[in-house]
């Protein structure tokens, strides 16, 4: 199963590499590929650059997406073209897993209405805000609904994560 991680500019390290650690446990069955809107190289403030490919190209390859968080959220979630992206991209793959306010970019599309979530607790009145009819659990610290695995931050994120592959791979691998 392909493993997509969006990345934008500002993104949370730990929102995009635990996840990624956990998937490359079994990088024969879970290959990871990075992609921005644009394209190229995209760094965050703690000075971490990767190279992404351009999310339009990918459409067709993304079984499972990971959207992570970060600062750049605030940002990117009145990106239009983005969320428009994360939309088409959301609607057909198989998984959708969301880390801290990475959840705020999903919610913006509208398919987490009438579904239950949950996202950062320090910036979780913010993530609402943007998602006003999703069914936000504040004391969670990931919830799965259907295909969409959200969780809180950082490291709520792996043990998302490591959720997800118990129910793949077997609680022994997880």
């Amino acid at each position: 199963m392909n493993v997509t991680v969006l990345l934008f500019d500002d993104f949370e390290t730990l929102d995009v590499f635990g996840p990624v650690e956990l998937f490359g446990r079994r990088k024969d069955s879970y290959p990871i590929k990075f992609v921005s809107l644009n394209g190229g190289l995209v760094s965050n403030n703690h000075g971490v650059s990767t190279p992404t490919l351009k999310l339009a190209d990918c459409l067709n390859d993304i079984e499972l997406f990971l959207i992570p968080g970060g600062y750049g959220t605030r940002k990117e979630v009145n990106n239009d073209a983005l969320i428009a992206l994360i939309r088409q991209i959301a609607s057909s793959c198989q998984y959708v897993l969301t880390v801290c306010t990475g959840t705020s970019l999903l919610a913006k599309t509208g398919l987490l209405d009438g579904k239950h979530a949950t996202t950062n607790k320090i910036a979780f009145k913010w993530v609402m805000s943007v998602g006003e009819k999703v069914h936000w659990n504040e004391k969670a610290r990931w919830v799965k609904d259907g295909k969409y695995y959200t969780s809180s931050g950082v490291t709520a994120g792996m043990d998302m994560t490591l959720g997800f592959l118990a129910e793949r791979e077997g609680i022994e691998f997880a």
